[in-house]
């Protein structure tokens, strides 16, 4: 599992964007378990994502499909960047500063 710090001022009504974003970026409409959004695309057999950590951070799980071909792989991981930079409000080059920045603490 996987948490993402949410950008300030994006914290407000995170549960409704990560729905809108997964339906959004993948073109799929997610289940809803508890307070988890579940979908399964292309090379993802699984992804679930959720708020945690009092709204300020986004929880994913990812169970990967291993047989996928390229393309689906290739296209898989651009929409789960998108939905990363949409949810989160970083982009991925800051995502991965503020994730280095952590691991040097």
């Amino acid at each position: 599992m996987q948490e993402y710090p949410i950008k300030r001022g994006l914290t407000k009504d995170l549960e409704q964007r990560i729905a809108a974003e997964l339906k959004n970026c993948f073109g799929v409409e997610p289940q809803k378990t508890g307070n988890t959004y579940r979908i399964r695309y292309g090379a993802l057999k699984r992804l679930e994502a959720t708020a945690g950590a009092g709204g300020k951070t986004l929880r994913v799980d990812t169970d990967s499909d291993t047989s996928a071909a390229d393309e689906a792989i290739i296209d898989t991981n651009k929409r789960f960047r998108k939905f990363l930079d949409a949810t989160t409000g970083f982009s991925t080059k800051e995502r991965v500063k503020r994730a280095k920045s952590v691991e040097g603490e």
